[in-house]
C-alpha cells in the first residue's frame, strides 16, 4: 500500500479533480489513505479472499456497481489482481501485459517498459500510454501518507515526552532505530551492538529512539526508550519529528520514508534497486561485505551535515540531496 502511494499522486496529477476507488487486500489501504481528498471509496477485500467467498463476492459484486472511467492493474504477473480487473466495469483498463489477446485490458504496455523500483513502476506504467517516449522525463512522487498538522504535532509530542524534553525547549538530534525485518533481512543482535556502539561514539549527540516491532518486544534490551503502535499513522508521526530513521530493509523503512523522515535503508540480501527509499535526504545503504562498524561510519559520513549541524526545534533540515545528489552509500 505504501508503495502505491505515488501512483495515486501521478494520477492526480494527470487527471485533475478524479475521484479514485481503491481496492485492497486487508484493512491497512484504510489507515493509508485515510487523508488523501482524491480517494473516494477504499474497498478491503478480507486477506486470502478465496478462503472467505461469501464475504468476498459481496464486497466484488458492491464494486461492480461502478462504471470506472478507467482502471489500473499495476501489478506484474499477479493472476489475482488481473482476475478482479477482469470482473470490474470500465471503459478502459490499463496493465502490464506482452500479450494484447486475453489480457483482460485494453491498454496493455509491455512488460519491459516497467522499471525495477517497485514505487515507479505503477507511475510508468499510467505515464506510457499517453507518452511512450516521455515516461522518464519528470521526476518520481514521493511516498506519502500525508500526515494532517493535528499528526505531526502529536507525534513531536510524544518525543518530547520519550526524551523528557519540555515542549519549549529546542529538540536535540533524534534518531530512531528499528532492528527488526523478516528473515534472512534481519541482522542478528550481535551485529546491531557493534553498530551501535560505534555510531553512539562517532555521534554522541544524537539521542536514540527505538520503534519497537509488531510483537512488543524490545530488540535492544529496552536501552533507549521506545515507541510502540500497532497503528501505522501514529508511527508515522512519531518517526516525522525525528532527524533520522536507521532501519533494515522492511515495511517499516518504507513507512519512514512515507512518513518524509531522511531514512537510511539497509539492505543485506534483497536488491536495493528494487524498494530503495528515495527522497528527502532518503538513501539505501548495502551493506554485503561490510562490517558494522563501517556500516555506522558511512552513515555517520554521509549524513555529516545532519548530525553535526541540526537545525533549531521546528526548522526542517535545510539542505537534504536532491533527488539526482541522492549516493547509493
Amino acid at each position: 500500500m505504501l508503495l502505491i502511494t505515488p501512483l495515486i499522486t501521478e494520477l492526480e496529477r494527470l487527471y485533475k479533480g478524479a475521484e479514485i476507488d481503491i481496492i485492497a487486500e486487508g484493512d491497512i489501504g484504510k489507515e493509508v489513505f485515510s487523508t488523501f481528498f482524491s480517494v473516494k471509496n477504499i474497498y478491503c477485500l478480507p486477506k486470502r479472499g478465496f478462503k472467505h467467498p461469501w464475504s468476498f463476492l459481496r464486497l466484488l459484486s458492491k464494486v461492480r456497481k461502478t462504471r470506472y472511467d478507467l482502471i489500473v492493474d499495476p501489478c506484474i504477473g499477479s493472476g489475482f489482481s488481473r482476475a478482479l480487473t477482469r470482473a470490474l466495469n470500465g471503459t478502459y483498463k490499463l496493465g502490464f501485459d506482452d500479450k494484447w489477446a486475453g489480457s483482460g485490458l485494453t491498454h496493455a504496455v509491455p512488460e519491459d517498459a516497467a522499471l525495477r523500483h517497485m514505487a515507479h513502476r505503477p507511475v510508468n506504467l499510467v505515464r506510457w500510454v499517453p507518452s511512450p517516449e516521455h515516461v522518464d522525463d519528470q521526476q518520481y512522487p514521493m511516498l506519502d501518507i500525508r500526515l494532517t498538522d493535528v499528526e505531526l504535532a502529536q507525534g513531536r509530542q510524544v518525543i518530547h515526552e520519550l526524551l523528557d524534553v519540555p515542549t519549549e525547549t529546542s529538540m536535540p538530534l533524534v534518531v530512531g532505530i528499528f532492528g527488526n525485518a523478516t528473515r534472512a533481512k534481519r541482522y542478528p543482535s550481535e551485529w546491531w551492538r557493534e553498530f551501535l556502539d560505534t555510531f553512539r561514539a562517532q555521534c554522541p549527540q544524537a539521542r536514540l529512539i527505538e520503534v519497537v516491532p509488531m510483537h512488543g518486544h524490545s530488540m535492544f534490551g529496552a536501552e533507549w526508550p521506545g515507541y510502540y503502535s500497532t497503528d501505522i499513522r501514529r508511527m508515522g508521526a512519531v518517526m516525522a519529528g525525528m532527524d533520522l530513521m536507521i532501519t533494515a530493509d522492511c515495511g517499516v523503512m518504507h513507512l519512514a520514508v512515507a512518513s518524509k523522515v531522511p531514512t537510511v535503508g539497509m539492505f543485506s540480501v534483497t536488491d536495493a534497486t528494487v524498494y530503495e527509499p528515495y527522497g528527502m535526504g532518503s538513501c539505501a545503504l548495502v551493506t554485503k561485505g561490510l562490517t558494522a562498524q563501517e556500516v555506522a561510519s558511512r552513515i555517520v559520513a554521509n549524513y555529516a551535515q545532519l548530525l553535526e549541524h541540526k537545525a533549531p526545534a521546528g526548522v526542517p533540515w535545510q539542505n537534504p540531496p536532491t533527488l539526482e545528489q541522492q549516493v547509493r552509500m
